[in-house]
């Protein structure tokens, strides 16, 4: 530190506390926000964390610093801890046996004209069609006619009558039995079908977890309701750690074969996405490239997710990167053989 410049030691104090933070962020997966609601905050975060500590590592790293060990270390660490936040690799295997599953959180279709473009609807449409997905896993959903797909078989769950907003599970396969888990206090909810191919009868989740009801262009932690708005995190973080737990109490009455999709609300460095993915493959850790961003925001967050049970086989995922809702849609191939 002593041969250190000004400039450099303050940046070096600075490395210090956010390499802290990704180090702390690290705990997060084994800490209940029921225990302490605003650590959970923190995995919003770590996204950022990570990318700053590249970028001091790379600043130390020309500099020719020995300072550059601190956040190698702890981003080594991650490396092997954490669900990874850059992939590489990529898996592309097709077998036309394996099962289209894709999942989009399309905010009702564009209904309210949150985007300024036209015919979103029809475009989201299109897409669908060129896909092909077997299954259609939609969050957000508007139960209005002129949103309804074309699917020979589909489960579509209104939160209440009053509204045409809900969830949707559409198949191109028979759909043998359906279910609501009817969240309470919340316009969030988790549905589920089973669907039977051949012999086989496949469970497919759809959970939307508490929406964090915060707005990245109106809303910012530097400002006089920065209070405010950490308490509402913390409230809905305690939501989310609850449905979670009844999604788990839920699932485990399940023992054949099964898909989670959905929009979690949370990133894959959280507690609720451990729990939930806990004796599961991530379609995009087996099978995607890419940061596998789902949300669009100025750095990549991947808050929406394609599980399946261990014995089966994730061939492909895909995050695609249109622009149709505050979401990306993501698609697996799956198989069981």
């Amino acid at each position: 530190m002593k041969k250190l410049s000004f400039f450099d030691k303050l940046l070096y104090l600075i490395n210090s506390l956010i390499s802290l933070l990704l180090l702390l962020s690290y705990l997060l997966p084994y800490i209940s926000p029921k225990n302490i609601p605003f650590f959970a905050i923190l995995s919003l975060f770590v996204p950022v964390l990570i990318i700053v500590n590249i970028l001091f590592f790379i600043y130390w790293l020309t500099q020719l610093k020995k300072q550059l060990l601190l956040s190698g270390l702890i981003l080594l660490v991650g490396w092997f801890s954490v669900s990874p936040f850059y992939k590489l690799s990529k898996k592309n295997t097709s077998l036309n046996s394996d099962l289209k599953v894709m999942s989009f959180n399309v905010r009702m279709f564009n209904h309210f004209k949150s985007l300024d473009e036209k015919n979103i609807e029809k475009k989201i449409f299109s897409f669908i069609e060129d896909n092909k997905p077997d299954v259609f896993v939609v969050q957000e959903n508007s139960t209005s006619e002129k949103y309804d797909l074309e699917f020979p078989y589909k489960y579509i769950d209104k939160k209440n009558v009053k509204n045409h907003f809900g969830m949707a599970i559409y198949s191109k396969l028979p759909i043998v039995n359906r279910g609501s888990l009817k969240l309470k206090n919340t316009s969030n909810n988790i549905i589920f079908a089973d669907i039977l191919r051949g012999n086989d009868t496949i469970r497919i989740y759809n959970l939307h977890l508490q929406s964090l009801h915060i707005s990245p262009k109106k809303e910012n932690f530097g400002q006089e309701n920065s209070e405010k708005l950490i308490k509402k995190l913390e409230k809905n973080f305690l939501k989310q750690a609850k449905q979670t737990e009844l999604f788990l109490v839920h699932e485990k009455n399940w023992k054949g074969k099964k898909i989670i999709c959905g929009d979690f609300n949370n990133t894959a460095y959280s507690w609720v996405y451990t729990q939930i993915s806990n004796n599961k493959k991530d379609g995009f850790i087996e099978a995607g490239n890419g940061f596998g961003k789902t949300y669009n925001y100025w750095f990549p967050m991947r808050i929406d997710f394609i599980l399946t049970d261990n014995a089966a086989t994730v061939n492909q995922f895909t995050s695609f990167s249109i622009e149709f809702s505050d979401h990306y849609p993501i698609l697996a191939r799956v198989n069981w053989l």
